[in-house]
């Protein structure tokens, strides 16, 4: 089963944000949060699939940063670009990846 960025890509999105009037950093944390609520359950992503979606493809770090201050998101279902997991809380991460059906081997999403 494979899971990415890609299979969200195809789905309506929201409406559009305006970044004309917000200062870069502004605009790029409101891109990742955009990307990130759109991963629905059983969808995986990387960091740098989110950066880049958000436009800054080599802002995977800052990705990482914005889901550790940002409530409400559901960051256990971005992962490192090989599949590992990456949070602080690897076994929450784990477990919620595997109740929406994501199979997780050797602390690796399957198929990555």
């Amino acid at each position: 089963m494979a899971h990415a960025l890609a299979a969200v890509e195809n789905r309506d999105i929201q409406k559009p944000i305006d970044v004309r009037s917000m200062s870069e950093p502004e605009a790029f944390e409101r891109a990742v949060v955009a990307a990130v609520r759109r991963l629905r359950s059983g969808d995986i992503a990387s960091y740098g699939e989110i950066a880049q979606e958000a436009g800054s493809p080599r802002a995977a770090r800052a990705v990482g940063n914005i889901l550790a201050r940002t409530e409400g998101l559901p960051w256990w279902r971005v992962v490192r670009s090989d599949g590992r997991l990456a949070s602080p809380k690897v076994k929450e991460q784990a477990r919620r990846l595997r109740a929406e059906g994501v199979e997780i081997v050797d602390g690796k999403v399957g198929g990555r």
